[in-house]
């Protein structure tokens, strides 16, 4: 079975000859293809494996549960490195770096991983509201309702792009940007969801 919008990524993308190559070695195996964060991503059980992505320096494969991948030719990378717990990604910034027979053991590696039920489960993490943040809301009482509306992740959107800024002057920048966004309902995130 074809999906449209996975021929459409790929063949729009500017990697789309070894997006194409890796996919057909993905189709190959039993996971399950569907489309999820608009990137190709393949499944079995219901349970995220791999992910095919294509960006403008590089592309490559993400394991959702890499972490328990043997990686015997190390080229996996933590794809955020002290953020990142169970992702690993091989990228890619040329086709000719693609070698298929280990592309196809690390897929069928990960395959085996989760049918065995390996991965690590998210941390709930308690949601910390920056300080400056919280004075924000306090101080324009009809966004603090709007924003008190919002669900639990996306509260945290908020709270992770004011708190990433390290400078004082961006988080200022940032505030104000979360005005307009509350004001329109939509959040940070909002601009990569289709």
């Amino acid at each position: 079975m074809t999906n449209s919008k996975i021929e459409d990524y790929i063949s729009k993308h500017q990697w789309s000859k070894p997006l194409q190559k890796l996919r057909t070695a993905l189709l190959k195996t039993e996971l399950v293809e569907t489309v999820k964060w608009g990137m190709p991503v393949y499944t079995i059980n219901n349970k995220n494996v791999v992910g095919l992505a294509g960006f403008k320096h590089h592309f490559g494969l993400w394991f959702y549960q890499g972490v328990f991948l043997k990686d015997e030719h190390h080229i996996l990378r933590n794809a955020q490195e002290g953020k990142t717990k169970g992702m690993r990604h091989i990228k890619y910034n040329d086709e000719k770096e693609i070698d298929m027979k280990i592309i196809k053991s690390y897929v069928n590696e990960a395959i085996a991983n989760a049918k065995l039920g390996k991965e690590i489960k998210p941390e709930k993490s308690k949601i910390k509201c920056p300080p400056i943040f919280e004075d924000f809301l306090n101080d324009n009482k009809k966004l603090k309702k709007k924003f008190d509306d919002y669900t639990p992740g996306r509260k945290k959107e908020f709270y992770d792009y004011i708190g990433s800024a390290k400078r004082e002057s961006t988080q200022l920048k940032r505030l104000d940007e979360c005005r307009s966004l509350i004001e329109k309902g939509s959040s940070p995130m909002d601009k990569y969801r289709k």
